[in-house]
């Protein structure tokens, strides 16, 4: 059974910020070759990071939403693990796509009156 996950990746754009964008479409088709159905791509930018855990102070952040089985995760995670531009990976498991159900309006409470 495919579940529906969120892929959080921090790319390495240092002195490539001309192709980031070419290597976002690179990742998304390597999520599509394992199997993977891509739902949404979100390019947040470059944003800086809170502190400098390593050689890198900044970084682009894309996030894919995706279904997929759960042993791909652990695939996944791994050949990222050995891209260059893949500089950290966060992977959370979502709820499934439900339809908001219209809500009745409830009648305000009455307040007590003082006296």
């Amino acid at each position: 059974m495919k579940n529906r996950y969120e892929a959080l990746l921090v790319l390495n754009s240092q002195g490539k910020e001309d192709s980031v964008h070419d290597i976002v479409d690179r990742l998304e088709s390597d999520f599509k070759k394992e199997g993977a159905e891509i739902e949404q791509v979100q390019k947040m930018d470059k944003r800086q990071f809170a502190y400098a855990a390593g050689p890198l102070d900044a970084g682009f952040y894309v996030n894919f939403v995706f279904h997929a089985e759960p042993d791909l995760i652990n695939k996944l995670k791994s050949k990222f693990k050995l891209d260059p531009e893949v500089y950290r990976q966060h992977y959370q498991r979502l709820r499934e796509k439900t339809e908001k159900k219209e809500r009745k309006e409830k009648p305000a409470k009455k307040l007590a009156r003082s006296k």
